[in-house]
């Protein structure tokens, strides 16, 4: 669809085939669909991003995302294939902040329409609390910069998010603009219904906090009146100070928590020792980074309904 791909060499097109441009799994039906069809071509970062850009292009738009299912979004490299890809597409739809090799691929490319969700909404630090726990010099930095980039794990900010995109859609492909904003007004409807049940869902509950293995729900917990409090912080992969684990089994103690949370994509070790020392259940809060077969849900909302029954149940809902 795009009419820069004219301007691309046949080289380069047979270059990126060869490198198996079109087997990069794609969040569409079609999974071995490229970033060349006659579609409103899509490429979406990771899977939060491409349910919306899905949900929103309908028929009209070819999904495809960089993250494949089951990799740790965070850890994203991007490959010769996924920049070819990227050229040619008629939109990009990305988290920036997430995922920095993303960020960098995206801001290379020539592609017209680059859709940050980063920009369609509000994002707060709530990743400066766990860095204060550690006790440790040097995090001036990186707690500057900690905007928390989990706003999908907010029906309400997720719809935020929707809107834009939805907009986009229409100012890129004005041929469907009519199809893009009944489909974006059907998502935003649906993340409002998934809204009011989390509210009643969660507003009768025994303790209010919630341990999680990384800093991820922090934009839930502000939504519901919880507190979340993660062993690490923001990044998944990092670890926890020795005080840090003594404080929080204090404060489990001390606020009647029985769970500690872990994910699918990431170790669970660190959860389970906690669990263990401190006595505590473990269970899945999924981050909903990626969608596998261990996901409790084959999409976004199947899943985010099981992270609620997950949440009532270690809360003690009443």
């Amino acid at each position: 669809m795009n009419v820069r791909r004219r301007l691309i060499s046949a080289t380069a097109v047979s270059a990126a085939t060869a490198l198996g441009l079109g087997a990069l799994s794609a969040c569409s039906s079609d999974s071995a669909a490229s970033g060349n069809t006659d579609k409103f071509d899509v490429v979406a970062s990771f899977y939060p991003m491409a349910f919306l850009a899905e949900q929103i292009g309908g028929d009209h738009a070819n999904v495809t995302s960089l993250t494949e299912p089951g990799q740790e979004p965070h850890d994203l490299e991007i490959s010769t294939r996924q920049r070819a890809q990227l050229e040619e597409a008629d939109a990009a739809l990305y988290l920036k902040g997430l995922q920095p090799a993303v960020d960098e691929a995206v801001s290379q490319t020539g592609i017209k329409t680059k859709i940050d969700a980063a920009a369609l909404t509000t994002l707060e630090d709530h990743g400066g609390t766990e860095h204060a726990h550690e006790g440790e010099e040097g995090h001036s930095e990186e707690e500057e910069h900690a905007r928390d980039p989990h706003i999908w794990l907010d029906p309400v900010k997720y719809a935020e998010v929707a809107q834009g995109v939805g907009k986009a859609f229409e100012k890129a492909d004005p041929d469907h603009a009519a199809d893009y904003k009944k489909n974006t007004a059907a998502l935003v409807q649906k993340l409002n219904g998934l809204n009011s049940t989390f509210e009643n869902g969660l507003k009768d509950t025994k303790t209010k906090v919630f341990f999680t293995n990384h800093a991820a729900f922090g934009y839930l917990a502000e939504r519901y009146g919880l507190t979340q409090e993660a062993i690490s912080g923001l990044d998944p992969e990092s670890e926890p100070s020795a005080a840090r684990v003594r404080e929080l089994q204090q404060e489990a103690r001390a606020d009647g928590v029985t769970t500690v949370f872990y994910e699918t994509l990431v170790s669970d070790k660190t959860a389970r020792t906690l669990a263990r020392d401190a006595k505590l259940k473990t269970d899945v809060l999924d981050p909903l980074e990626g969608i596998t077969d261990k996901s409790r849900g084959d999409d976004y909302f199947q899943v985010m309904e099981a992270n609620l029954k997950a949440l009532q149940a270690a809360l003690g809902a009443k």
